[in-house]
């Protein structure tokens, strides 16, 4: 007798490249599960190309990027755990809202409607896109110093500089402004459904380090779920930055989404 290997759908963020998830795909393999790491509208299959031709993801918005996931997941034989970080963090939410999904993960996830709070530190760190209102519908790429403050603050400047140079690649500014916009904008696009009812379990990750995605916008993420029954938690992580998926520590927060959605029989 066969047993289905439940799949799971990685979402990565801005300014990383779906490769970044190798090593959450072995682990999540190994463990028994059928993983899968998809790039975003029209992003290369390297990192290398990615690099090269910054335009192929250009002008790709928030809804955009969640109906190419959705068109992916309707695709598989059953339905998948979403896990997504940072922007990928948002587009789980905005599935899982829409009843795509049987459980999602949202790590670092970047601001929702309804989310008021916006610390210096995040501000900072999306100056590389948002300070120019001309980047709006273009690819827009970070230097080492920037990465170091938005990612790699809460690792070595040796190992975000490594990393820097191993997964980064330019990404579509749009989602940053449509995110900054969301509190003014009455249909926006960064707008979840955080009442459905219905949906499956939700666990929200926080590294309290976090510049990018700073841990108070995940605490208040949190509470615009408070309409909803469903399953929403949420797990902290001291002394991690917003590279905490990809850095040396990355297997801490793997295990705890596993033991998490062992917890809820996932």
């Amino acid at each position: 007798m066969t047993t289905t290997r439940t799949p799971v759908v990685f979402i990565h963020g801005l300014w990383l490249h779906a490769t970044s998830w190798s090593p959450w795909l072995d682990l999540f393999r190994e463990a028994g599960y059928e993983p899968i790491a998809p790039g975003w509208p029209g992003e290369p299959p390297t990192v290398t190309e990615a690099r090269d031709e910054p335009e192929l993801v250009a002008n790709a918005g928030i809804d955009d990027v969640t109906a190419h996931f959705a068109k992916i997941i309707h695709s598989l034989d059953a339905s998948p755990i979403v896990i997504g970080h940072s922007f990928g963090g948002l587009i789980t939410e905005k599935l899982l809202g829409q009843g795509i999904g049987v459980a999602g993960v949202a790590i670092d996830p970047a601001q929702i409607r309804g989310v008021l709070i916006l610390p210096l530190a995040q501000l900072r760190a999306a100056l590389p896109a948002l300070g120019n209102p001309a980047n709006k519908h273009k690819a827009v790429s970070l230097t080492a110093k920037e990465f170091r403050y938005g990612f790699g603050n809460a690792v070595s400047q040796d190992e975000s500089n490594a990393l820097f140079e191993q997964w980064t690649i330019p990404s579509p500014a749009l989602p940053l402004f449509q995110a900054a916009a969301a509190n003014l904008v009455p249909h926006s696009q960064a707008q979840v459904n955080t009442e459905n009812e219905t949906r499956g379990p939700l666990l929200l990750i926080s590294g309290v380090e976090d510049h990018l995605a700073p841990d108070a916008t995940t605490r208040s993420t949190l509470k615009q779920y408070r309409g909803s029954a469903a399953v929403t938690e949420l797990a902290q992580f001291a002394g991690r930055g917003h590279s905490l998926v990809i850095d040396s520590g990355w297997r801490d927060v793997a295990d705890a989404t596993l033991t998490w959605l062992t917890a809820h029989g996932l």
